[in-house]
Order: structure tokens, then sequence, then C-alpha cells
């Protein structure tokens, strides 16, 4: 479903760049940090071709994009202990 945005004439006028792209980021990037969102749904949300760039997108926002739990980190942990001695 497309979404309108209305932003003030004097807002857009002060930014530089591809505002509609800048506010499509941020929406992505609040969503997937509240949950909202999954990578698949940023991705797709800004037309990225592969996971792995949705990867670096959020990455380089500093949002990590590995969706663990602490008991599943710790699982992973001790897996890996058992594996590498």
């Amino acid at each position: 479903m497309p979404v309108t945005v209305f932003l003030p004439d004097d807002v857009i006028a002060d930014q530089s760049g591809n505002v509609q792209r800048r506010v499509l980021e941020r929406v992505a990037l609040e969503g997937f940090k509240s949950g909202q969102l999954t990578t698949a749904q940023v991705r797709r949300m800004l037309g990225f071709d592969s996971r792995l760039q949705a990867h670096e997108f959020l990455g380089s926002h500093g949002m990590p994009w590995v969706d663990y739990d602490n008991g599943e980190l710790e699982l992973e942990t001790e897996t890996l202990k058992q594996l590498v001695p």
C-alpha cells in the first residue's frame, strides 16, 4: 500500500540529497529497531536485491541484524566451545 507523507517546503529546502529515500530509510530503521519489521521486510521496502544488501544497510546504521535472543546465543556459544578445542 503506498503511503504519502507531506513535508513543509521549508523542511525539504533545508535538506540535501534525496529526502524521500532518507525518510523511507528512517522508517525502515525504526521499524526494524522496534521489532515491527524483519530483515526481509526492510529489504523489500528499500528495494534491495539481496539479504546481504539489507544486512549491510542495517549494519552501517549500527543495527545488529542477527535475530538471536540470549538463550540462542548461549546455546551457540556452548556448541562452539564443544566443536573448537
